[in-house]
């Protein structure tokens, strides 16, 4: 991969002091330690080996493949196989899974350690997906004390059996009178997992909003004795500084920042480092890394037609802010192959310079914030009855969330 342009930081500035004055902590997990203390977010659709590579090859980190629910997994779905795949090279081959059964869970768990596809296992609590959240998994499921308990503590105990950390992923609650995050915390704590991310926002704020970053200082606070991650708004490496620097964080989660923005480790391992200098392509850098991007997605899906009609999806994010014009973006939003793809991004002008914040910010649609969708009576009760033990089975579907 050609090295894109490092220019000086301000991200010493912005914090108020160097970034190597953070003195955090290698992210340990297990036998492995995470030296850069950031995590890619699984993202439906994204986060596959091809972007896990790309993104490995700019930075350091822990790359989490994308999310697969735990009864496509014990089921033995061919898609959900691959989706927990990782390349041979992957240091810390991590999963992330969704499951509201504890039974359903435990399997999948269990056959991740037995077969040996993980070092690491994090579990999702944090899927806002009406479709999810109305069968009362993804972040309606913490509300149910017992029931979260219960899945946590029994992914804990069979992970235990191979040695391989488990942690969890979270949200603050299903909206700002139904927070859960510090009784799921502890009770998380408690059950054995090796480290606690929360996206600073609720349920019912979906993407919208700013994330809360109060909220994830409080969680630092309540449990000093694990690892806390914070996850929401990180769109730069100035972004990174300020939340640990507000929060006390062992570390950061990033999602829909690095979307079109394999660099962003780059910039992030600098500054956690302590190095001066910022990952800012031109957008000759930029074709270069959406043409690299491509040829792996061609590797992962054994199939150019099908990656060719993949890569689509990520014209906007990789060009977000840089003079290409319309009909050049409309032209590489339909590109039928690698051949005219190179073709297309010969046209663009290398030498175009980074826009600044332009490129950076939020990617795609934040949403509104909505009414979150909740099984009949959910919130009644911190604790399940028995028509909501007998119906929450149907939420274990192949669905994905963040």
């Amino acid at each position: 991969m050609t090295a894109v342009t490092t220019v000086p930081s301000e991200a010493a500035a912005l914090a108020g002091s160097a970034p190597a004055r953070l003195e955090l902590p290698p992210l340990r997990l297990g036998r492995h330690t995470i030296t850069t203390p950031v995590v890619l977010a699984p993202m439906a659709g994204i986060t596959n080996t091809a972007f896990r590579r790309l993104c490995r090859e700019f930075g350091g980190g822990l790359y989490v493949a994308e999310m697969v629910t735990s009864r496509a997994l014990v089921e033995r779905h061919p898609e959900s196989l691959r989706i927990i795949a990782h390349d041979e090279d992957e240091k810390v081959r991590s999963v992330q899974l969704y499951g509201v059964d504890p039974v359903t869970v435990g399997r999948a768990v269990r056959m991740i350690v037995e077969e040996d596809r993980a070092d690491h296992i994090d579990l999702n609590f944090g899927c806002p997906v009406p479709k999810v959240t109305k069968r009362g998994g993804g972040s309606a499921l913490p509300w149910k004390t017992d029931l979260f308990t219960s899945i946590v503590t029994t992914a804990v105990r069979e992970a235990e059996r191979g040695g391989i950390p488990l942690t969890i992923k979270m949200r603050k609650g299903i909206d700002e009178d139904h927070l859960t995050y510090l009784d799921a915390g502890r009770i998380a704590r408690d059950a054995g997992v090796a480290a606690v991310a929360l996206h600073g926002r609720t349920c019912a704020q979906f993407y919208s909003g700013t994330a809360d970053w109060d909220a994830i200082a409080r969680l630092r606070e309540a449990l000093p004795d694990i690892p806390v991650l914070g996850n929401g708004d990180i769109w730069s490496a100035e972004d990174a500084i300020r939340m640990v620097r507000h929060t006390g964080v062992d570390g950061v989660v990033v999602g829909r920042g690095c979307q079109g923005r394999p660099w962003l480790f780059g910039d992030l391992q600098a500054a956690f480092e302590g190095r001066a200098d910022r990952i800012q392509p031109n957008l000759g850098e930029v074709a270069a890394a959406f043409y690299r991007h491509a040829e792996l997605l061609v590797d992962y899906f054994e199939d150019e037609d099908k990656a060719l009609r993949d890569i689509r999806k990520h014209v906007a994010w990789y060009f977000k802010g840089y003079t290409v014009g319309g009909e050049s973006r409309a032209r590489l939003a339909q590109v039928p192959s690698l051949a005219v793809l190179r073709e297309l991004l010969d046209e663009l002008d290398p030498s175009a310079p980074y826009p600044g914040a332009g490129a950076e910010g939020p990617r795609g649609r934040a949403g509104s914030p909505k009414r979150p969708a909740l099984p009949h009576r959910w919130l009644e009760s911190r604790s399940m009855n028995d028509e909501q033990t007998q119906d929450i089975a149907a939420a274990e579907l192949d669905v994905s969330g963040g």
